[in-house]
């Protein structure tokens, strides 16, 4: 059914909804985000899967957004911008507003949407070693799209130490920025998961959808106002020069223009 992703549910009604391209180190490409949209909706109407773990296979979580499809984007005409950003907004959405307890199991790294990914997640654990970046400055782009659930998750003061300059950090300061809920060493991961796991299994499965909306509905508004300035915000940034440039200067493995050293 799926090709990028893969689905996995057991006996209990629990769901592990794995990111399946490990070669690419799970990188978002067209493909992946309208199969994750899809999934989304299927596990969020599916009356007996009682939560989702969100995993990935091979030794990255998420590089964030493969960069041939923001290459495309970069190259597109108007409307087919316009309509990648929307896809990406929305497939987050969908994510986010899954009426099922998300789960984010974090075994390696993760970079700009892949800091997205574990953001939509209600609680997010992460293996020690694991590295993380908001890496879009970089490129000459901005982490738009993602841009409301960062700092839905971290809050403005702790996101804006880590959204703007690129820098890598380490699974102890993702925890204090409130990126994850907790790191711990990689052979333990699986029963720190368990564990988020387990208490959902005694609770009723309408009341935990109604709780999770109710939890989005008073926490900061991630609505339609929100996500279309997300969309118009990374259209308008791949429509500048500086991230053709960005993009153009990675794939010929240069230096951008504004790096120094």
């Amino acid at each position: 059914m799926f090709e990028t992703i893969r689905i996995a549910r057991d006996d209990r009604g629990i769901a592990t909804l794995w990111l399946a391209r490990p070669e690419k180190h799970n990188a978002l490409s067209a493909a992946m985000i309208d199969e994750l949209t899809q999934a989304a909706v299927h596990l969020g109407q599916d009356a007996g899967i009682r939560a989702v773990i969100l995993a990935a296979e091979g030794q990255s979580f998420c590089a964030g957004g493969d960069l041939g499809w923001m290459r495309a984007q970069i190259e597109a005409d108007a409307p087919t911008r316009r309509a990648g950003a929307r896809a990406l907004a929305m497939m987050l959405h969908a994510l986010n507003e899954m009426p099922k307890p998300l789960i984010g199991r974090v075994q390696g790294n993760a970079f700009g949407g892949g800091v997205g990914m574990i953001s939509v997640c209600d609680v997010a654990i992460a293996a020690h070693g694991a590295r993380f970046a908001l890496t879009e400055t970089r490129l000459g782009l901005i982490p738009a799209t993602i841009g409301p659930y960062v700092l839905a998750r971290m809050g403005e003061n702790k996101a804006r130490r880590v959204f703007m300059s690129g820098r890598v950090f380490g699974s102890e300061e993702a925890v204090s920025l409130n990126l994850l809920a907790a790191s711990h060493e990689p052979g333990a991961l699986d029963a720190a998961i368990e564990a988020e796991v387990v208490p959902y299994l005694s609770t009723a499965p309408k009341a935990v959808g109604a709780a999770k909306r109710l939890a989005r509905r008073l926490g900061p508004p991630i609505g339609a106002a929100e996500i279309e300035h997300s969309i118009e915000a990374l259209v308008a940034v791949w429509e500048d020069d500086e991230a053709r440039h960005g993009i153009e200067a990675f794939f010929a493995k240069e230096k951008p223009r504004w790096q120094q050293g």
